[in-house]
This record gives C-alpha cells, structure tokens and sequence, in this order.
C-alpha cells in the first residue's frame, strides 16, 4: 500500500469516528435515510448469464461479509436504531446483507437495484430514487442497501463494501460511516 493511500484510508477512518455521533443523531430525529452498500462480496459485477432470481448465478457475500453485516446492524442497534425499516435492491447480495442487520423485514425496491451492466438506465433509476427518498424521508429514518453505482450516481461518494452514507431528505450526504478496522 502506498503511503498516499495509508493515509488517505486514516483521514477517513478518523472523519468517519467525528461523523459518527452527528450521523447517528441525524437518524435518530429522522428526516435522513442511511444509504449503505451491500457487505463484501468479492469481485466486481455478477457473472456472465446471472439471473435475479437465482442467487447462485450472482456474486454473492463471502462469510466475511456475513459477519461484516451482522456487525453493522449491532452498531445501528447500539446506537438506538434497532427497529429502522430496510429497504434493498433485489440483488441477493443486498437482500442477504439487509436481512442480516437485523433491524426488521425487509422490502425489496426495484430503484435501489444495480444498473451495473446497463449504464443507460442509470437517469431514470438515480431519478426514481431520488424522488424515493424525498418523498420518504421526511416520514422518519429508514436503511437502503444497494450497490456502489447507484450511490455513486446519487451522491458522488464512491463507497467501500458495508459502509454507509447519511442522506438528507434532498439525497445530498449529510457524512458517510463504516465500520472501525
């Protein structure tokens, strides 16, 4: 690892304790949404030929990642956030990771899903999303898993496996968090 790199990844490590009490108090009053990309599941994209309904045809969270999102969902607990409603895109990687935060059911919404492969729906779904979280914020805090392009598209942030991003009812970051180590 570079030194440039090592100290970037503690800058970040550092802004991401700061944040944290700020992030988590802006859930708490709600009119924020917690936009969180999938736990680790290694590679890039999804195998040629996946099918959305078949998790075994898609890249799928590494035991790593299991632990990862079981850990997460205890930091949203431990801070007063146990009973958020989750939504997630309809990716298995995402589904699983949502279920294993352990913060209630779970629903599927299609504008969280990845446009990975299909750049050209990239508008309408990052536009679809954003009317989303407008139209849902304001009704109290809730946890979106979805995929790195989709936060992306949406905030400019380019997120790390697990690491989660605070949003404002106008989907602008209000700061991002992940887990220490």
């Amino acid at each position: 690892m570079s030194r440039r790199a090592l100290l970037a990844g503690l800058a970040f490590s550092a802004t991401a304790r700061a944040e944290a009490p700020g992030l988590w108090a802006a859930l708490r009053a709600g009119g924020h949404v917690a936009l969180m990309r999938h736990a680790t599941a290694p590679g890039v994209g999804d195998p040629p030929g996946f099918r959305l309904e078949a998790c075994a045809t898609q890249r799928n969270l590494s035991e790593a990642g299991r632990e990862e999102a079981r850990r997460i969902g205890a930091a949203f607990r431990a801070q007063g956030l146990g009973a958020l409603p989750v939504w997630s895109s309809q990716w298995c990687r995402c589904l699983e990771t949502a279920r294993l935060l352990g913060l209630g059911p779970v629903e599927a919404l299609p504008a969280l899903n990845s446009f990975f492969r299909d750049s050209a729906a990239q508008p309408e779904s990052t536009a679809a999303l954003r009317r989303w979280i407008a139209a849902r914020a304001p009704r109290g805090a809730a946890l979106l898993v979805t995929h790195q392009v989709n936060i992306t598209a949406l905030t400019g942030l380019f997120p790390a496996s697990g690491e989660v991003a605070v949003l404002r009812a106008d989907s602008s970051p209000l700061g991002r968090w992940r887990l220490p180590g």
